[in-house]
């Protein structure tokens, strides 16, 4: 039987941070990964093919719009966008495997299942079985999206956020159950593709998470993109038909398109690795449970990643993986409030935010005042065309101390990593950016903008 120190279960961002921060630590590291390819769900079903996908319908937006083209139609299929998207991940594969091989990674494909608190078999695609041991573990396995047992996906109009990457038709129509991050991000995709969309809400307004103005803002310019937006409804049941998919919903109507994407939840893959025989259990959505050093109640099994719920996200899941290795080769790990980690969402137009809202400044009777730059009013953006959006920072109105930044427009992901640098630095207040200077023409200059426009409010 093999023995290592760490056997990390699942090659996504959480697992390959962790068995990278080991491996530099010259511990001895084995890697488990069910599919035949490295980089689990983010490089295959989520984050690398869906944001390649957006990349690609945002350029036929831009080829129709610029003024020197003049591109009244491309005849370029989906399924060759999705193309295009097959292309980025192959390259991460490659990228990823040389990461293992490298740093002397062992790795293993085939399904992880515990047969104690130290030791684990595999069994492989051909029906080979291996048992491993070691003295920790961590679950990185991550999450599918949650299917409601009544709902026939086996249909080939009827998609979750995984399958719907093996789209072989043009939809003229399609509904997206779930107005959450990724029913917002396809429902763009999808629009900037032509195609007419329903997205189906079951609350009262989008991503109540973010501040309310990015709220107002987004539902605004996904309608005015000719999205249908429909809060506050529950579905009744799912009709598939020979053209098409009916979704009747509790408040009466019914809403007939060529396809539907079903984005309402996921679920973590936790299940069938023996994990309720070690007295680990999971949630109702299959999350587990695990403390500020990411152990489960098992102390030598860590879990890190979507398959330990919210923040949910490639960024903070692959931080989690490297705190939780840090903890198994030091006995410590460095912890990172929720507030701190940045928030990318890639809708048409992007949002990007780190730190507080307006909403829980308010509720917490923090004195604050609100410094905005409009994109619109710069350089960069009226040279690129891209006037969409706005960076807002949010600060104290005694200290100055940076509370929020919340950013709407293009390129928002990038633009937020200046004020996130701030914010965790030893100069934290919104006059750092009233007295930098910034390169003009520049999306960065919206800072200095948006400060000198907050700090005039106390005035």
């Amino acid at each position: 039987m093999s023995s290592y120190d760490l056997i990390v279960i699942g090659s996504g961002p959480a697992g390959e941070g962790a068995a990278m921060q080991a491996a530099k630590a010259k511990k001895r590291v084995a890697l488990i990964e069910r599919h035949q390819r490295v980089g689990g769900g983010c490089t295959h079903w989520g984050t690398i093919p869906s944001k390649a996908l957006r990349h690609a319908t945002q350029m036929l937006v831009e080829i129709k719009r610029h003024p020197l083209l003049s591109v009244e139609r491309t005849s370029v299929s989906f399924a060759q966008l999705l193309k295009s998207a097959d292309d980025v991940v192959r390259k991460q594969v490659g990228l990823r495997q040389n990461f293992y091989d490298r740093n002397h990674v062992r790795l293993f494909h085939g399904t992880a299942r515990f047969t104690g608190p130290n030791e684990l078999s595999v069994a492989a695609p051909g029906g080979v079985t291996e048992a491993l041991r070691a003295d920790a573990f961590l679950i990185a396995t991550g999450s599918r999206p949650y299917r409601p047992p009544e709902l026939d996906f086996s249909h080939p109009r009827l998609f979750d956020s995984d399958t719907i990457l093996k789209l072989d038709r043009d939809p003229k129509s399609i509904t997206i159950y779930g107005a959450g991050v990724i029913g917002c991000e396809y429902a763009s995709i999808f629009r900037n593709f032509g195609i007419k969309v329903n997205l189906v809400n079951q609350r009262g307004k989008l991503l109540s998470f973010l501040d309310d103005e990015i709220i107002d803002a987004l539902a605004f310019f996904l309608r005015d993109q000719g999205i249908v937006i429909r809060h506050n409804e529950e579905y009744e049941r799912v009709e598939t038909v020979d053209d098409g998919v009916i979704l009747h919903l509790a408040s009466g109507k019914r809403l007939k398109t060529d396809i539907m994407l079903w984005a309402n939840g996921r679920t973590g893959n936790s299940q069938d690795m023996g994990l309720e025989a070690l007295g680990i259990a999971a949630d109702h959505r299959g999350y587990l449970l695990v403390n500020d050093s990411y152990q489960t109640s098992v102390p030598n099994i860590y879990a890190a990643g979507d398959v330990i719920g919210q923040p949910a996200l490639a960024s903070a899941s692959y931080d989690q993986g490297r705190a939780a290795a840090m903890h198994v080769v030091t006995g410590s790990c460095p912890s990172r409030a929720a507030h701190s980690v940045p928030a990318g969402i890639y809708t048409s137009p992007e949002i990007s935010c780190i730190g507080r809202t307006e909403a829980e400044l308010t509720l917490a009777k923090v004195p604050y005042e609100v410094g905005h730059a409009q994109f619109r009013s710069l350089a960069r953006a009226q040279i690129t065309g891209q006037t969409v959006g706005m960076l807002k920072l949010l600060f104290h109105r005694d200290s100055l101390e940076l509370l929020g930044i919340h950013c709407f427009g293009d390129q928002a992901s990038e633009i937020i990593h200046i004020g996130q640098a701030v914010m965790q630095s030893g100069n934290n207040t919104v006059a750092y950016f009233a007295n930098t200077t910034f390169n003009y023409p520049t999306m960065a200059e919206a800072y200095r903008v948006a400060a000198l426009n907050g700090l005039n409010r106390l005035f």
